[in-house]
């Protein structure tokens, strides 16, 4: 069902009158999405949320080293997060779209928690400077978003500067994402581009309960197996300009494809000894123990930054913690996590976890210690929730941590 769909089974009536008037006509059909259904009595958990969207895309960009992918969907509600305090963003009269940033290493297909700033220009004169928040929504994932303004349909730019990364790299990723670089996808705004979107209300029975939507597939498009997933009328070829602060002019050689998921890697099949899965603020959080050298060497950096090692000094052992959302297993940046590792009683190793990226292990949170016994008492504190903003279903949830405890 798509928004005109809506509009004759919802609100016809509210339209009538205006007729004639183009330009009034678009600010009712703008405001039939102003305030979608919100579910009553939300838990304090994810949860299915009562309604759903597609997108469409505008394009892609990239230079070798980043890969932005910029998309669009209807204006939208959500709350941001800013220390421990949150704010709901409500959809303005004036509001044209939500615009979606997403940013990759094109050669691992990895998402990347970079820094994102966006500009919007038409003939080379800004119209909009949306903030790029880091945000959470059950179909996109981890992405970049807000809510923009513009005059009228017809062509404009999208300025995009991303970088450097927000997380220590290792692996393949090290020396790597240290600079900001910026592209421009050019694009052209239609109001029935985002009208066409398909719309559709969660079954009243299924919308509150605790879930989520099916993760997109963003190489599924208007012929996958499910078309809801995403509408695209955009070439996917990288056609955008990008510069690294000069007038670098790129002429889209770089063929990154589709944008991939913010899934994480199954912690199970990574090298190293699973210990276990624990909820906390409905957040999934994993602890992998591992002996590979080059998150060792990232691990003695971070244990010497501030950890108190007590009588234990080697950091033989390199612990993982994975934080991800349940039902889709994506991933949770930006948040502070620190460890307590106790054996008979007595604390032999504390300290701040470092927030990680790695080209096999994906995003973690970890930290080098001293060779664990059996018996040993491993204790998993969030001293920050994710500082990340929420769309339906997520707002709710990774507010309210308490410690999880571990098997060493």
């Amino acid at each position: 069902m798509n928004r005109r769909g809506f509009l004759r089974g919802a609100g016809v009536a509210g339209t009538i009158g205006f007729a004639g008037c183009l330009e009034r006509l678009g600010f009712e059909e703008q405001s039939a999405w102003r305030d979608p259904p919100l579910v009553e009595d939300r838990p304090e958990a994810v949860y299915v949320p009562a309604s759903r969207e597609t997108m469409g895309s505008y394009g892609t960009g990239s230079d070798g080293e980043y890969a932005v992918a910029l998309s669009y969907t209807f204006p939208h509600r959500f709350w941001t997060v800013a220390g421990d305090e949150t704010n709901r963003v409500t959809v303005g009269a004036d509001d044209t779209m939500h615009l979606m940033c997403t940013v990759w290493d094109p050669e691992t297909d990895t998402v990347l928690p970079v820094e994102v700033e966006l500009e919007v220009l038409q003939d080379g004169t800004s119209v909009d400077r949306p903030t790029a928040w880091p945000m959470l929504s059950q179909r996109m994932g981890f992405h970049y978003g807000d809510n923009v303004q513009l005059p009228d349909e017809g062509e404009y730019t999208a300025r995009i500067r991303v970088g450097p990364l927000g997380a220590t790299p290792t692996g393949a990723f090290e020396g790597r994402f240290e600079s900001a670089r910026t592209f421009e996808i050019d694009f052209e705004y239609a109001r029935s581009d985002i009208n066409d979107l398909e719309f559709e209300e969660i079954d009243y029975d299924d919308r509150g309960r605790g879930g989520a939507l099916e993760l997109m597939n963003h190489g599924e498009h208007a012929t996958g197996d499910d078309d809801r997933s995403h509408s695209d009328g955009a070439n996917h070829s990288d056609g955008a300009n990008h510069s690294d602060g000069g007038s670098h002019r790129d002429d889209g050689h770089h063929d990154v494809g589709h944008p991939p998921t913010s899934r994480g890697p199954t912690v199970d099949e990574l090298e190293g000894e699973h210990l276990g899965t624990e909820s906390s603020a409905d957040a999934a959080i994993s602890v992998l123990r591992t002996e590979v050298d080059r998150l060792l060497e990232s691990g003695d950096s971070a244990a010497s930054a501030g950890a108190d090692s007590g009588p234990d000094t080697d950091t033989s052992t390199y612990l993982a913690i994975f934080t991800r959302t349940p039902h889709n297993d994506v991933i949770l940046p930006l948040m502070s996590l620190s460890i307590q590792v106790e054996r008979d009683d007595t604390v032999v190793h504390e300290g701040p976890l470092r927030e990680t990226l790695d080209h096999e292990f994906g995003h973690h949170y970890g930290i080098g210690v001293g060779g664990l016994e059996s018996g040993d008492r491993l204790l998993v504190s969030v001293d920050s929730h994710p500082q990340l903003a929420r769309h339906d279903g997520y707002e709710t949830a990774f507010f309210e941590f308490d410690d999880v405890v571990f098997p060493g």
